[in-house]
């Protein structure tokens, strides 16, 4: 905690820290939740909070009398107004050059969402489904959607498959939703299909969609799309309900308020980077498609989803749904998708318990059973073999130390 006066000679105050982070997206007021979560547990902390969007206004200090801040570093001038503070900060994402050698940003803690990891996840999400043709549409300006542009091309780009990438309109006028909805819908339509798009977040994929709808594309048998944050008001508000990777933002908000605590103490005293995690990918509609050329092996892989979960399920079994030998199937399967029957059965399987394990709090002997694995033991092993870790392990790592007891952290209108 904080030294400091509350006006009373001797007494200490509490911690007072601005949270200059915006709250119309998911990924703030997931790290706001766990900001929250930290200072209930460890406080009482007092917050400052600017609602908005991106851009942010530093309090006054001789008003607020603040002890810390976390910030999104926007503009210079916000850089400015922070450093002149000489309070501890924590920074969101900042850029290279703002966390670099001679910057006087570099002296800032950082917490971060991991682009480059979130990014692979989707281009693995979309690779899984078979197509051939893949596209990026990011924002100007944004280190995070630069980031992931960077490493969703690397991942498509070894698989040798070539990757589009959206240039947003150069004029301001024309970046403007207005304007820019038509531009990017030309685009979408010149496309060759189907294809497989990641937008750098939530917002950008729902826009996406609405482009596609103008454009008259067919989600997602024509161009599936992912986005990133699983804002899951925004992303079941798009239409159709948008598939997104999720990041462990509750976590991420927790272990920076953690940071800032120590910092404010004086118990840390070096700059420290955390990184906020993907959890994986929540699939809805705009990517629940295969997007493969062989209709049998399409047909089989929608059987596969809906029949894989109800309990044990045999290739011939898939083989006889859609009317070819085991043999053909099998050949054809991994012609179209690169894998076996078996293994995606086991990916689909694996889909649904990591979902159950991360947001529900059912035990792991129903999680088998729902998911289709059967016995706790044969789950267990599976993710052992897959993911290095058990069932239990996996769901204490999904939900993170701000999400035991979700009730403390309803939301910040009591600070």
């Amino acid at each position: 905690m904080a030294p400091g006066t509350d006006g009373s000679p001797g007494m200490l105050r509490a911690p007072r820290v601005a949270l200059l982070i915006e709250t119309a997206r998911g990924y703030g007021r997931g790290l706001l939740q766990g900001f929250v979560r930290y200072g209930r547990l460890h406080g009482p902390w007092t917050f400052y909070l600017s609602p908005g969007d991106f851009e942010q206004v530093v309090p006054r200090m001789e008003e607020w009398r603040g002890t810390g801040i976390i910030a999104r570093v926007e503009t210079p001038e916000i850089g400015k107004a922070l450093l002149a503070t000489r309070l501890p900060v924590v920074a969101l994402d900042l850029s290279e050059s703002q966390s670099g050698p001679g910057s006087p940003l570099s002296g800032f803690s950082e917490v971060a969402s991991d682009s480059r990891s979130a990014a692979r996840l989707a281009a693995e999400h979309l690779l899984e489904r078979g197509f051939r043709q893949y596209a990026f549409v990011g924002i100007p300006g944004r280190v995070w959607s630069e980031r992931r542009e960077q490493s969703f091309r690397e991942r498509v780009q070894g698989a040798g498959i070539p990757c589009n990438v959206y240039q947003p309109p150069r004029l301001r006028r024309d970046r403007e939703w207005g304007h820019e909805h038509g531009i990017l819908a030309a685009w979408l339509h010149a496309l060759s299909k189907p294809v497989g798009i990641m937008a750098c977040n939530d917002d950008r994929g729902r826009q996406v969609l609405e482009a596609c709808r103008t454009a008259g594309v067919a989600v997602p048998e024509e161009i599936a799309v992912v986005g990133v944050d699983n804002d899951e008001l925004l992303c079941e508000l798009a239409d159709p309900p948008l598939s997104s990777v999720a990041l462990d933002t509750e976590r991420g908000g927790y272990e920076a308020a953690q940071l800032l605590d120590g910092l404010m103490s004086g118990r840390v005293r070096q700059p420290a980077r955390i990184l906020v995690e993907p959890l994986g990918v929540v699939t809805r509609r705009s990517t629940d498609v295969v997007a493969a050329e062989d209709r049998e092996v399409a047909a089989a892989v929608r059987w596969i989803r809906d029949r894989a979960r109800r309990g044990p399920l045999r290739v011939g079994e898939v083989a006889q749904a859609v009317k070819l030998s085991r043999r053909s199937l099998e050949v054809r399967f991994r012609a179209a998708l690169g894998r076996s029957v078996r293994a995606e059965i086991e990916r689909v399987r694996l889909e649904h318990a990591r979902s159950l394990l991360a947001e529900t709090d059912l035990p792991t002997s129903q999680v088998a059973e729902l998911s289709g694995f059967g016995s706790p033991s044969y789950l267990a092993m599976v993710f052992r073999r897959k993911f290095r870790r058990t069932p239990t392990r996996y769901r204490e790592e999904a939900r993170g130390p701000s999400r035991q007891g979700r009730g403390d952290a309803e939301g910040l209108a009591q600070f």
